[in-house]
């Protein structure tokens, strides 16, 4: 189906959101928009929202399975108002969203659906799934001018850390279970990355209900929403593979200049496959197995 706005699509049936769970994906530009709608059908979800300029085309494989809604980032639309729209629309449903060029990948994706590990994280009586956001880059820029190449695809396999998450109220403490992420691209090349945005952590995966509203910082105002883990013990966490940032430096003039390879010693070819994710830490299975 197509709806010329997001404020159509809410207004109809939404037979879309009867059922979850249910991914966003916000497309910018024209780079590996399809690839990303097909990864992401191929993952289980139960609809797909494309939320897109008009003007932007489709693969006629791809544009019968997903609902396709004009909305255009790039002349000002918000993806935090849209995603926080939705939420009011779907309570109870467990939502995701993206970018064009992202792929979500999970503890043993290859073999399980989206929907079979959320029934398991609902069941452990978590409502949100952190998720890292790893930077995928090209790796010969002067083949692909865009950073962006899935057959060559690299991706960094050390340089992550983690600090802990100052609580504004209380300075003397940081906020229980919660941490900043940092790695790839956006440490790398920190000095073209404004400080706002160099965080890789996303909680990409929640469950809706009322009230609940996102952040322009990737974070929820439910605080409980933004931990990594319950109180008890380690839960899953899911990965998001992205040349969103690798895209981004090398379009930007203030950078591309600066950058003849993304490659250095801690580079690995991206195998696509969630157990090269998992043994580089970049993603935990928790009690799931």
């Amino acid at each position: 189906m197509q709806y010329h706005s997001l404020s159509a699509f809410l207004d109809s049936s939404a037979a879309a959101l009867a059922k979850g769970p249910v991914a966003m994906i916000f497309v910018e530009d024209q780079v590996e928009v399809d690839s990303a709608i097909r990864h992401h059908l191929d993952t289980g979800f139960a609809s797909v929202l494309v939320l897109m300029p008009p003007a932007f085309s489709l693969a006629p494989d791809v544009a019968d399975r997903v609902e396709r809604i004009g909305y255009d980032i790039a002349a000002g639309d918000s993806f935090v108002e849209a995603v926080n729209r939705v939420i009011e629309a779907a309570p109870g449903l467990w939502l995701y969203y993206c970018f064009n060029a992202e792929y979500l990948f999970f503890p043993f994706c290859e073999t399980r659906t989206v929907g079979e590990m959320l029934a398991f994280h609902t069941e452990e009586r978590r409502d949100a799934m952190l998720t890292y956001v790893v930077d995928l880059y090209a790796g010969d820029l002067d083949l692909h001018r865009d950073a962006v190449s899935l057959e060559d695809a690299h991706l960094d396999r050390s340089g992550y850390y983690a600090l802990a998450r100052n609580d504004p109220d209380n300075h003397n403490h940081p906020r229980e279970r919660q941490l900043d992420f940092f790695g790839g691209l956006r440490w790398r090349y920190e000095e073209h990355i404004p400080p706002e945005r160099r965080k890789i952590d996303r909680i990409a995966l929640f469950r809706a209900k009322p009230g609940l509203r996102l952040r322009p910082d990737h974070t929820f105002n439910d605080e409980e929403y933004n931990t990594y883990a319950c109180p008890w013990h380690h839960n899953l966490t899911a990965t998001v593979a992205s040349f969103r940032t690798a895209k981004a430096l090398k379009r930007n003039p203030g950078s591309t200049f600066d950058i003849h390879t993304f490659k250095w010693h801690n580079s690995a070819p991206f195998e696509w496959h969630s157990r090269q994710l998992l043994d580089l830490g970049l993603m935990e299975p928790g009690q799931w197995f």
